[in-house]
């Protein structure tokens, strides 16, 4: 299988192209091949810029996880501008390529998040049942995918994956997360009661190779772990993980403060479950906060 991955230098990126160097041909876009080959160091082809690719008829699967990171910089318009176009713009641009193809790819994975169901307090919600919230991130994640499932068509199915919160050593939200705690100085963030639906990086990989190998697959897609948590109970954990105590907590309105909007992604969460990937058969390795740090920091 021929596989062309977007976003291939991020977190998601990085550990799926591990997964499928030397079982797929791998060809990665990035605007920077000199930085992407360091970090990648993997046998796989790049290419800087779309119009270097006149038929996608070369590729069998498309994996698009490109996309300003949402939680880095405070959402001014300037920034929500720059995160909605870094989607939008190249899903749109991946989808014309695939419908112009003279033999389309058989499948177009696209990013998303559980940002699309806006806040749901402690309300449970699944692919299936759901009332969204509408705010910034259901904004950001509605049209990105509305554009991913303009490639649908007999040849080409299309996936679009709610991920939550990834957990990977060191990196990532959880790499920003233990580091106060590995300080002595972690613990809940407001009351500590906003839901975190959360994944391990391993079952991340995982369910995107399922949903790529798996013919039967296709639409919206939670990419999270069965059991969500509190933040609160995230924070005990993690610092029992770490062996570090869980004494502080950083106030609401210090949150907003200094991070304004961008603050509601720490201080309101969802309870999501991927109902559809277990009714389809997946199996998560990591369904349990506690054996998903255990194996990351235990």
């Amino acid at each position: 299988m021929h596989i062309l991955i977007t976003g291939g230098t991020g977190l998601i990126g990085r550990h799926l192209i591990k997964a499928l160097v030397g079982k797929h041909d791998i060809t990665v876009l990035t605007r920077n091949i000199e930085r992407a080959s360091t970090i990648l160091k993997q046998n796989i082809s790049f290419v800087q810029s779309l119009e270097e690719l006149t038929d996608f008829s070369k590729f069998d699967a498309i994996i698009n996880l490109a996309g300003e990171p949402i939680a880095d910089k405070r959402w001014t318009e300037r920034q929500k501008n720059k995160i909605c176009k870094s989607r939008w713009q190249l899903t749109q641009k991946l989808v014309d390529k695939i419908k112009r193809a003279s033999s389309p790819p058989e499948v177009f994975i696209s990013g998303s998040a559980v940002g699309y169901y806006g806040r749901q307090g402690k309300h449970t919600v699944t692919e299936e049942q759901h009332q969204v919230h509408e705010e910034f991130t259901h904004t950001v994640c509605n049209e990105w995918e509305a554009i991913a499932e303009q490639a649908k068509s007999k040849i080409t199915r299309v996936c679009t994956i709610r991920t939550g919160i990834v957990l990977a050593k060191g990196e990532g939200a959880l790499g920003k997360m233990a580091l106060p705690f590995k300080l002595g100085m972690g613990g809940k963030l407001g009351d500590g009661e906003q839901i975190m639906s959360w994944i391990h990086i391993d079952d991340e990989v995982a369910a995107i190779l399922y949903l790529l190998t798996n013919e039967n697959c296709e639409g919206p897609y939670n990419l999270t772990s069965p059991h969500p948590v509190s933040n609160a109970e995230f924070s005990k954990q993690l610092a029992h993980t770490l062996h570090r105590p869980n004494l502080f907590t950083v106030p609401a309105f210090v949150l907003k403060t200094m991070l304004g909007e961008t603050s509601d992604l720490l201080l309101t969460g969802q309870r999501v479950l991927p109902s559809r990937l277990l009714s389809q058969g997946f199996e998560f390795k990591y369904q349990s906060l506690d054996s998903a740090l255990d194996n990351l920091y235990g």
